[in-house]
C-alpha cells in the first residue's frame, strides 16, 4: 500500500521497499520535485527496483518531468517492478483568507529582514562593480574625446569661415549694384537686373527647401554645415561616431546606476520602495 500524508505543509509518500519489506517515507518538495528526481530517490533506497514508473487512472504514462504537485493533485498508479499500487492524495484543505493573509505578512517580514541584513554589502558589490565600469568607460572616452575636441574645433573654424565668405560675397554684390546703378548704368537698366537677381535667391532658397525638406533659417543652416564638416572630418581621421556615442549611452546609464544605488544608502530604503516611488 503507498499512502500519502502533508506534514509541515509538504506530502510525504509512504511505500514498501521490495526487497527489503519494509515500509519508507519520502518527503518530496510539490512545486520542485520532478517525478522523475522522486523514481530515482526511490530505487536509489532500494538497489532491488528494476522498474519505477508512474500511470494516470486511465493507463496512460504520465512523463517523469511532470512535477509532482501536478501529479498529486489527482489519483494515480505507482509500478515498482511488477506490481502496480493505486495510489490517492487527500485533498489539501485550503487555506482560509485570514491564514492566508498572515502567512503573506510573515513572508513580507521575512523578506525585509533578508534585505536588512544583505542589501547593504549587496549595494557595497554593485557600487563598487559601478565604479569600475565608470572608471573603463573613462579611459576608453578619453582618447576619443580628445579627437572629437579637435574634429569641432576645425569644423567650426571652417564652418566660421564659410560664414565670413558668404558675408563677404553679399557686400561684394551690393557695392557692385550700386557701382553699376550710380556710376554706370541707371535704375532703369539695373531694376531688372535686382530682380533677377532676387528672383534667383528666392529658387536657391526653395531649392534648399526641397533638398533638405527644413526652412532656410541661418542657425539651422550653420548647424547643417557644422555636422556636414564635423563627418567629412572624422571620416578622413577615422573617428567612430557610433562607437562614441555607445560609449556615451553606457558612461550615462552606468551613472544614473550609481545615483540610484547611493540613494538608498543615504536614505537607508530598500532598492524596491525607490523603484515604486519613480
Amino acid at each position: 500500500e503507498v499512502t500519502v500524508n502533508y506534514r509541515h505543509g509538504l506530502p510525504v509518500i509512504t511505500l514498501t521497499l521490495p526487497t527489503r519489506s519494509e515500509r519508507c517515507r519520502f518527503t518530496v518538495k510539490p512545486m520542485v520535485t520532478t517525478i522523475g528526481a522522486f523514481l530515482r530517490d526511490v530505487q536509489r533506497e532500494d538497489k532491488g527496483i528494476e522498474r519505477a514508473e508512474v500511470f494516470a487512472t486511465d493507463g496512460s504514462k504520465v512523463s517523469d518531468a511532470t512535477l509532482m504537485e501536478v501529479l498529486l493533485m489527482n489519483d494515480f498508479k505507482l509500478v515498482i517492478n511488477n506490481t502496480a499500487y493505486s495510489v490517492s492524495p487527500p485533498v489539501k484543505d485550503k487555506l482560509s483568507s485570514e491564514h492566508a493573509t498572515e502567512m503573506e505578512d510573515i513572508k513580507s517580514l521575512v523578506h525585509r529582514l533578508f534585505v536588512a541584513l544583505h542589501l547593504e554589502d549587496h549595494q557595497v558589490r554593485k557600487e563598487r562593480e559601478l565604479l569600475q565600469k565608470l572608471d573603463h568607460l573613462k579611459e576608453e572616452l578619453l582618447p576619443l574625446e580628445q579627437m572629437k575636441a579637435r574634429i569641432m574645433d576645425s569644423a567650426d573654424a571652417k564652418t566660421s569661415r564659410l560664414l565670413w565668405v558668404g558675408l563677404a560675397l553679399m557686400s561684394t554684390q551690393g557695392g557692385a549694384l550700386a557701382w553699376l546703378t550710380w556710376w554706370v548704368y541707371s535704375w532703369d537698366i539695373m531694376e531688372p537686373v535686382t530682380y533677377f537677381i532676387t528672383y534667383g535667391s528666392a529658387m536657391a532658397f526653395y531649392a534648399y527647401f526641397v533638398l533638405t525638406r527644413q526652412d532656410y533659417i541661418y542657425p539651422d543652416a550653420k548647424d547643417r554645415q557644422f555636422l556636414h564638416y564635423f563627418y567629412r572630418k572624422s571620416k578622413k581621421q577615422h573617428f567612430n561616431v557610433e562607437r562614441y556615442n555607445k560609449l556615451k549611452e553606457d558612461l550615462a546609464e552606468a551613472e544614473e546606476s550609481l545615483r540610484r544605488l547611493r540613494q538608498p544608502l543615504h536614505l537607508r530604503l530598500p532598492i524596491q520602495e525607490i523603484n515604486d516611488k519613480d
